[in-house]
């Protein structure tokens, strides 16, 4: 396994998912460069670093979603940049019957203001350099999207 990745962990759960479950999430850069990282506190992802988000509310856009979850996980404000890419997470239990499936859209964010702090759902935050994050624990997908995103943020400034 690479260095920095580690296996996310689901809970068991009782039944099958009905249906993927619909999140956004957005990487958030500060002027000199640094995007804005917070571990998770709960199941799946608990204690890797992601990028802040959570899942949409019904009536909500993606784009407000994402904002919205960085407000409240991370205290922090930015102005949407652009949509970076979807993720997709899906875990299936020992039969093979699919028990999480999370589709996450990524957008792009330049910081406007608040100094991020934890929260119950970040236990820490970090602004970090997006092509060297230190050996951290981290989501599996989180790399690439930090490249990707980094380019649509240098692109737009």
């Amino acid at each position: 396994m690479s260095e920095g990745l580690r296996v996310i962990s689901f809970p068991a759960s009782a039944r099958a998912a009905a249906r993927p479950v619909l999140a956004a999430s957005i990487a958030v850069f500060r002027e000199d460069g640094r995007v804005l990282l917070a571990t998770r506190t709960a199941p799946p992802a608990a204690d890797l670093w992601s990028l802040p988000g959570g899942k949409v509310e019904a009536g909500e856009t993606l784009e407000e979603a994402a904002l919205r979850e960085l407000g409240e996980e991370v205290a922090v404000e930015a102005r949407l940049i652009g949509f970076n890419r979807h993720v997709e997470i899906i875990h299936r239990d020992g039969e093979g019957r699919v028990s999480h499936h999370f589709v996450v859209a990524s957008f792009v964010g330049a910081w406007t203001g608040g100094e991020p702090r934890p929260g119950p759902e970040a236990g820490a935050v970090m602004w970090a350099d997006p092509f060297d994050l230190g050996g951290v624990p981290t989501t599996r997908q989180l790399g690439d999207v930090l490249r990707a995103a980094h380019a649509i943020w240098v692109k737009a400034r």
